[in-house]
């Protein structure tokens, strides 16, 4: 009774109006993605939510924008929808501009804690920090955590996900000692005596990770309702959530039916889960329920970790780490036989593929199972960061989704070089331009949490390729920029087409639901240093306003 009513309670805060009659929107400069009408003169939102010809339009309110612009609905990419919930109630130390900072972060919370309280956090990235800390293996030590939080436990994970910084008393509490082994693709970084200095990357993060308490109801409700509330305030009117828990998707129905998801979710079944992936198989795709408000018909598999950890799988060994080249995080056996299952019972499967490695061991598995041809499946590769040259043109043949990151090319790149080398970096590192043009559709996201939830940061960055504070002048790679008419088809059509939705989503044409953005500068023409300074005025997601700018 107590969840019901705090569902209730948080119903009533986050519901929005239904609408009426019909409503004008005019007075605007629109985007509309349309190529039948790519600007029209306004915008009119019937009471189903779809959009009406203008015709047709008989409205019962005019709303005049007065100058203003407007473009589709954004839609994130690839992301972690409860993983970013979940971040905006811990530590945020994608703050952190070096150790120092991040310890100050951490004691701060503990002034704050009862003993034996947990202390989470995520976002560090030991290769943006400046100064650089005295480096194990590309890491740094506990050290400065234990002094500062002797009594506990701290669990900090990178912002790629795949290693976690923790002090003594956690790898304490997990028994882990410097005999500890952890198999496959899981590492204990030691120093020099054989000792944990608190770095576990990939699959030794579960050995503390499993001593956490989960979250309750009540907190997993609050998460989804903060990162709700985010995403309508950046324009972002759908979610690709990459690799979802049973429990995420009956979350995802709760706020359904109590009238509170305000952003569409294209739910990716987590493949590692061999429970669940069964039940999936037998039950078959749950698609567009409540309204369109959800769908569940991917399944998320990963293949190698993160070239920031230096788990990305690669061909060459890492520049960086002499006679190291990553690992798979799945057996390449598995990848297949859940892509044939995934192929049989009319489930996407979407594979993280981050090296050269990974992504040619996933087209060699897609290209199998299709016979080297495109079979209009649309079968997914997330990240496909690092790629070598032959592999590329791979894609669009086989109709293989390239589901990108601009944002990691700005985050990364200056230090990606060091892990792979110019020859390597420049011949196939975020390669959207190679990719377009060979007639792949290119999807962009902003992996949230790992990255900011920003999506005009990683429509900057796909048209700049420079750093948020505008370096290199040119940009890394120019002559892999892309246009800004194909970053915007980046961020609406082609990832409504890469979850089989472009029917309905994705452009602001007649009979199409009435998901738009209204921004306070034309991104599409403005000097691209301005891009960063866009702000959203208001967000309208099937015809109803689940976001206005108070100021």
């Amino acid at each position: 009774m107590r969840q019901h009513q705090q569902l209730l309670a948080l119903v009533l805060a986050c519901s929005v109006a239904s609408v009426g009659a019909d409503t004008l929107y005019e007075g605007a400069l629109i985007h509309a993605m349309d190529e039948a009408a790519p600007h029209p003169s306004g915008l009119c939102v019937g009471s189903s939510g779809r959009l009406i010809d203008l015709e047709a339009c008989q409205p019962d309110e005019t709303i005049n924008l007065a100058g203003q612009v407007v473009i589709p609905g954004l839609i994130e990419g690839h992301g972690h929808l409860m993983g970013y919930g979940q971040s905006l109630l811990n530590l945020n130390l994608a703050t952190a501009k070096n150790l120092n900072e991040l310890v100050d972060q951490v004691a701060a919370a503990v002034d704050q804690a009862q003993p034996g309280e947990w202390i989470l956090g995520r976002g560090w990235h030991q290769s943006k920090w400046l100064p650089q800390p005295a480096m194990i293996k590309g890491f740094q030590s506990n050290d400065a955590l234990n002094a500062v939080s002797p009594d506990n436990p701290v669990f900090l994970v990178h912002a790629s996900g795949h290693a976690a910084f923790v002090n003594d008393h956690a790898l304490a509490i997990a028994g882990i000692t410097g005999g500890t082994q952890v198999g496959g693709d899981g590492e204990i970084i030691l120093d020099a005596k054989g000792q944990p200095t608190g770095v576990l990357n990939e699959r030794a993060q579960r050995l503390v990770s499993k001593f956490i308490p989960t979250l309750s109801l009540a907190q997993r409700q609050r998460a989804l309702q903060l990162a709700l509330a985010s995403l309508a305030s950046l324009g972002i009117t759908s979610f690709q959530d990459a690799g979802v828990s049973q429990a995420d998707i009956q979350l995802y129905q709760d706020f359904i039916d109590a009238g509170a998801l305000t952003t569409r979710v294209y739910a990716m079944i987590t493949g590692s889960d061999p429970d669940m992936v069964a039940h999936w198989m037998q039950r078959g795709p749950m698609i567009n329920a409540g309204n369109r408000l959800l769908t569940v018909r991917s399944i998320k598999l990963v293949a190698d970790g993160a070239l920031g950890s230096r788990g990305a799988w690669l061909l060459e060994p890492y520049r960086d780490r002499a006679g190291h080249s990553g690992l798979p995080t799945m057996p390449i056996s598995e990848m297949r036989d859940i892509s044939h299952l995934a192929y049989r019972n009319g489930f996407q499967i979407a594979i993280h593929a981050i090296g050269d490695r990974a992504n040619r061991e996933v087209l060699d598995i897609f290209e199998a199972l299709f016979d080297g041809r495109d079979r209009g499946v649309r079968f997914r590769v997330e990240h496909a960061q690092h790629i070598h040259p032959s592999d590329i043109p791979r894609f669009a043949r086989l109709g293989i989704i390239p589901s990108v990151q601009g944002i990691h090319m700005s985050s990364d790149r200056p230090w990606a070089i060091d892990r792979l080398g110019a020859a390597r970096i420049e011949s196939g590192a975020y390669m959207w331009r190679s990719l377009i043009d060979s007639g792949a559709v290119l999807v962009n996201g902003t992996d949230v949490p790992v990255e900011p939830a920003d999506p005009f940061a990683s429509f900057y960055a796909l048209v700049t390729r420079m750093t948020l504070q505008g370096a290199p002048e040119g940009g890394f790679e120019p002559e892999q920029k892309i246009t800004r008419i194909e970053a915007l088809q980046a961020d609406t059509i082609n990832p409504a087409f890469g979850a089989f939705e472009e029917n309905f989503k994705g452009t602001l044409a007649p009979g199409m639901v009435a998901d738009f953005v209204v921004l306070d500068r034309d991104i599409m023409t403005i000097p691209v240093a301005e891009i960063l300074q866009t702000k959203v005025l208001k967000t309208v997601m099937n015809g109803q306003v689940v976001y206005t700018r108070q100021d």
